[in-house]
Parts: structure tokens; sequence; C-alpha cells
């Protein structure tokens, strides 16, 4: 994408602007359909993801909606985020908040602490809530951390993926490993929890070397560890480079045994895998994605953010400049909706809560959904369960620990 145009970059927008156009425009539908406060939480919101989609440097396998050639439209993003938060016309009280990107902590102190005077305004974080952001180790300052924590961040997500020299290199990271131990000294100074994400799979990588990224990890003393076998996403550079076969993708039998590792290693040092890729000490589960994972509703605000309102899902625009000229012309940003039925909508909570180390308990998916899991799927999780992939003892289902392993395969059989 090149650079926006002027009438977008200079656009004469404020929110005062949106919000007037709004009400002179009562019949201008917004993206947001709010359900009362009182719904239950697969109706009704008590998360909200923030995107900030810029960053230093794309890195070669990310296929996220971000951008690194567009710092100088930072306060002009600002300003369109309010803008669309605004919508939600009243103030929403949130259980969970997560600031993700691109690289949130690329703003400076001074953007930050805008973003977050717009999140207190309109999503004040409940009390014992959970409100994360996500960091990268190079350019993470002390200034920048006393905003988010004075600002209310009490957990820090770190896109460490990899203490390897050449494994970062491969991955195009711009951090070195000291850096990691930098930045969590930094961060002990304050009451917040700390998790680590890491990526095993990498073209070149050896078991070993995921036993020595994992060894490093836990020495630093995370609370919480998230674990990614890297992905080839169509239309990446790294996708690109193994097309043109510069790159060799690790031999699945050796994915499978860094993922066997992990799940020994992790478990070895107390943590529980309570979901396909993550794993927690005691009491520092990431509250916010298992909102995604029980498939109940959130708020999503910012270029190429999803939301799920009232069993509606859409995503906005992964195009900066459309998404910027869109919601400063006091326009919804979204670029795809769809509601499923009710069926739909009950194959959708169970593939997502399968993932989970709790499972699909059957009550509560009845409650949730309205169906009964074995009226949607009886034949296909008796299956499973022959095979050694499930574990079903009549109240609640879930992955037997050969079924983490093939989870992808298992979920689609179901759906």
């Amino acid at each position: 994408m090149g650079r926006p145009s002027s009438k977008v970059a200079d656009a004469p927008f404020t929110i005062c602007h949106v919000i007037k156009q709004r009400d002179e425009n009562p019949n201008q539908s917004s993206q947001h359909s709010l359900p009362k406060a009182d719904e239950p939480p697969w109706s009704n919101p008590l998360a909200a993801y923030i995107h900030i989609p810029f960053c230093a440097h794309h890195c070669c396998y990310c296929d996220f909606a971000v951008t690194d050639r567009h710092d100088h439209l930072m306060d002009t993003y600002l300003d369109a985020l309010a803008c669309e938060i605004a919508l939600l016309e009243t103030p929403r009280p949130m259980q969970t908040i997560f600031i993700g990107g691109g690289t949130p902590t690329h703003l400076q102190p001074t953007q930050l602490q805008r973003l977050l005077q717009v999140v207190r305004t309109w999503l004040p974080l409940e009390a014992g809530g959970e409100f994360s952001v996500e960091a990268n180790p190079h350019g993470l300052t002390e200034a920048k951390v006393e905003v988010l924590v004075q600002g209310g961040v009490n957990r820090f997500s770190l896109g460490v993926q990899s203490f390897q020299p050449a494994k970062l290199k491969t991955l195009e990271r711009d951090h070195r490993a000291e850096d990691v131990e930098c930045v969590l000294a930094l961060l002990r100074r304050f009451p917040v929890t700390i998790s680590l994400d890491l990526i095993f799979g990498v073209p070149g990588e050896t078991v070993h070397d995921w036993r020595d990224d994992l060894r490093q990890a836990l020495a630093l003393g995370p609370d919480h560890v998230s674990t990614y076998g890297l992905t080839y996403e169509k239309g990446t550079r790294l996708w690109k480079q193994r097309q043109r076969q510069l790159v060799q993708p690790v031999d699945e039998d050796i994915e499978l045994a860094m993922y066997e590792l992990a799940m020994d290693f992790l478990a070895g040092a107390g943590f529980e895998h309570y979901e396909i890729s993550n794993y927690a000490l005691p009491g520092c589960r990431c509250r916010h994605n298992e909102v995604y994972w029980a498939n109940n509703a959130y708020f999503g605000f910012g270029m190429g953010a999803a939301r799920y309102v009232a069993g509606r899902r859409e995503v906005n625009s992964r195009s900066l400049d459309t998404y910027l000229r869109r919601v400063l012309a006091g326009q919804p940003a979204t670029f795809q909706s769809e509601t499923l039925s009710p069926e739909e909508s009950a194959r959708e909570t169970m593939a997502l809560q399968l993932r989970r180390s709790d499972g699909i308990e059957r009550p509560q998916f009845k409650k949730r959904t309205g169906f009964e899991l074995d009226a949607i799927a009886g034949s296909q999780l008796a299956r499973q369960v022959e095979r050694g992939l499930l574990l079903d003892d009549g109240t609640r289902v879930r992955l037997t620990r050969r079924g983490k392993c093939l989870a992808d395969a298992v979920i689609c059989d179901l759906l």
C-alpha cells in the first residue's frame, strides 16, 4: 500500500465533527449494534480489542494488518480510533482490554497517553480487570512502560519469538536475545503479569535449538508462555521465499517433536497447558483470549480489527487509507460482516471451545447455544473418542494429548 492521499493525511476532521455528523444523521448505521448490559457474555461484550498497526519493521512471516511506512500518520490514526470508539455513545465497562498490533509500543509516550485516555473514557476497566498490551523487546523504554502502567495496563505480552540469533535473523526480528533480559528486568519493577511469545518450526531449526529457547524463556521467570508453530501465510515474504525454494520448512515429524517438547518442558515447570498454544502459571491465564475461545462477544476497534457483537461478526478494512478516510468521514470502517445461523454459531462455539484444556461442558454448551452437543456432533465425537483423540466423561469433552497434536484435523471433522 502506498502513502495515503493528502486528502486522508490532512483531513480536517475531529472527534467533535464525527459525533456532530452522526447526530445530524440519526439514520446512519452504526457498526456496533449494542445489546443490553444485562445480557449474557456471548451477546454482551465485556472484552475489547484495540489494534495499533504501526511497526518499525514488517516481519517476513507476518500476515496481520500492519504498516512500517506510515509513522507520520500515527496522530491521525489515533484521531480516527477515537472517533470509532466514540460510536459507542456511552461508556462500556470492560473486564478485559487488549491493545495489539502491529507494535503498540512503537507509539511515543505522549501518543500512548492519548490512546489510554480514550480507553479510560469509553472502555473503563472494571475492578480486577485484565489490561494487556503487546510489545516488542526493541524500543520498549522505561518512559513508555510508566505511561502504560499509570494508564491501567497490568499485563505485557512480549514478542520474543526466539533467543537464537539465526532464528531471529530468519524471522527478521529487530531485537537481540540480550534485549529481552533487559526488558524483563524493567518490567519486573512494576506490578504486571508478563507473557512471552515463542515461535518454533523455523527453517533450519533443530529440536535442540527449540529446547534452548524454552530453557532461556523459563530462566526469565515469565507468568505465561505462548508457543506457535511457524506458518507460511500466502502473500508474505516468507511464503514467497518458500515458493522460490529459498527456505525449506521443518519436517512435520520434527515440528511435532517440538510441540510435544513444549508440552512436557512447560508442564515440568508448573505451567498449565490451558489452550492449544498457551501455557500459564496458576492464576495467570490470558482472560482476554479466553473470551475468544469461549466464543463470547467482544468489541474490536482499529484497522483490520474484528468484533463479535450480538451474534454478528464484523471486520474492519485492512487498508490504512480506507480506514482513515471512512472513519474520519463519520462512516463505519466495516469491510466484511456476517450473522451465523443458530446451528452455525453452535458448531463454531464447539470448535473454539475444544481448543481449551477445559474442553466443552455439555450443560453450559446447551445453555450457550440452545443445542445439545450430541444432537449436532454425536457420531463425530464418538469416532474421535474411539481414535483416542478425545476424552468424553459424559459431561465434558476434551482433547487427549494426541488429540492436541492433531487438533486441526479433529476440529475439521467435527465441523
